[in-house]
């Protein structure tokens, strides 16, 4: 960052008033009848239903659009293990995603538990504040372990968005390049260099997509993840390949597809130069990619490239899926966020990208034209059709899947997406929510 946008950053977040967020009122507080009915006497007849029926709480509460954005502080972006308090910023920062497109009130909590099963009993003891949780920024391999601990103890949907949010929208941007560099996932070689929480997640959604395991080659900062290792953990060692390749230059030779989640610059161009025909990339490393875009479109025309950057085509933007897999839980009231919501999401992001672009996106980005194409595999954050599309299709397999305890929003399309001449005859008030 240059020190006009470090001194920028800090004015933003210091100024009129410290921080990105507040609590707002919902109900009239002017009159004395206000107060009696928000506080005491009249407060005591939601308890009472509650009591009665926990439910209720749905009903009456904030819970039923209420997400916990809950960190241990271990895991902070790029910065590593910055503390709970350090983290803050950051948790915020996502509370104001969930609100800004999915219109979901969050409530950031840091939590001074590095140990997990700490760390897993305080978020289980104020869940029921919440009508789910998004864990954030929490280093593997412990964030395995707590995702899958609170799951197993809550009954409210549990989603670590650097594990899952990332598989999905790099599941749904794959597809759409495999399409486009007329490829199949049957028949591609994978490697992923970053065998932490979103690379391991995203290569077991591939997986569930028939990605066989003798189709990828995994690396951590130790090289090829080979089955003769005896440092891997258990996470790791699910994924190990029976191979004598050791290096990357050695798994990237002949390679259709290069996923890095890891680190700067550790793709170079010649190991780009040796992948085979039409290569797909992803250099999701942030701010620095895993290879320099300006390198790697001249090393190769025949390549489709996405990264975790604005400033690039196809960012890998996880604000592509979380608020809109929280959307369509929070609305069904689903117990959980399974592997078929997830898949749903992803296929919905996939084909989203597909369709004529609104006419809003296009002035947002300053750009005449957005097409389905080797620039564009992927939505642009700012489209207004992610909330309903993705939303519903969430909602849907929720519902089919049998985790859902309510049915399908009245207010919901009943189609993902209206039929469609060109961009300028989308009518954006078809998708709006209510």
């Amino acid at each position: 960052m240059t020190n006009d946008l470090k001194k920028a950053a800090l004015h933003y977040h210091a100024f009129p008033v410290p921080g990105k967020l507040c609590i707002g009122l919902t109900k009239p507080t002017e009159t004395q009848k206000d107060l009696a009915l928000a506080y005491t006497p009249g407060v005591a007849e939601p308890v009472r239903a509650i009591k009665a029926n926990p439910e209720e709480a749905y009903r009456y509460t904030l819970k039923s659009n209420l997400v916990g954005v809950i960190t241990n502080g271990t895991a902070v972006l790029g910065l590593g293990d910055v503390g709970p308090l350090a983290a803050k910023p950051v948790m915020e920062g996502k509370a104001v995603l969930f609100k800004r497109f999915s219109n979901i009130d969050v409530f950031d909590i840091e939590v001074a538990a590095s140990d997990p099963q700490e760390f897993i009993n305080t978020v289980a003891k104020i869940a029921p504040t919440f009508g789910g949780i998004n864990l954030e920024d929490i280093k593997g391999p412990q964030c395995f372990e707590i995702e899958q601990a609170l799951i197993e103890r809550l009954d409210i949907p549990v989603f670590h968005d650097d594990q899952h949010g990332t598989a999905i929208i790099i599941v749904a941007g794959l597809l759409n390049a495999i399409e486009l560099q007329q490829k199949s996932l049957e028949e591609i070689q994978v490697v992923c260099v970053g065998a932490g929480a979103a690379g391991i997640a995203s290569m077991r959604l591939l997986m569930a997509l028939g990605l066989r395991r003798d189709q990828l080659l995994m690396l951590d900062k130790q090289g090829v993840i080979h089955t003769g290792r005896t440092d891997l953990n258990a996470y790791k060692f699910a994924l190990a390949s029976e191979t004598d390749k050791r290096t990357l230059e050695e798994a990237i030779e002949g390679a259709d597809v290069f996923i890095g989640v890891s680190g700067p610059n550790i793709l170079t161009a010649r190991m780009l130069q040796s992948m085979a025909k039409r290569p797909i990339v992803f250099a999701l490393s942030n701010p620095d990619p895993e290879i320099d875009p300006t390198v790697a479109n001249s090393v190769r025309d025949d390549l489709i490239l996405a990264t975790g950057r604005s400033d690039f085509p196809n960012q890998v933007n996880n604000v592509l899926c979380f608020p809109y897999i929280f959307r369509g839980a929070l609305d069904v009231r689903a117990s959980r966020i399974n592997q078929e919501m997830m898949l749903r999401a992803a296929f919905a992001i996939r084909d989203l990208a597909k369709q004529p672009v609104p006419d809003v996106v296009l002035k947002g980005y300053e750009t005449e034209q957005l097409s389905f194409g080797p620039q564009y595999i992927l939505p642009k954050p700012t489209d207004p059709r992610l909330l309903p599309v993705v939303s519903s299709e969430v909602a849907k397999a929720a519902i089919e899947t049998n985790v859902a305890k309510s049915g399908y929003p009245a207010h919901y399309p009943l189609k993902p997406l209206a039929p469609m001449t060109s961009r300028n005859n989308i009518n954006l008030n078809e998708y709006e929510l209510a």
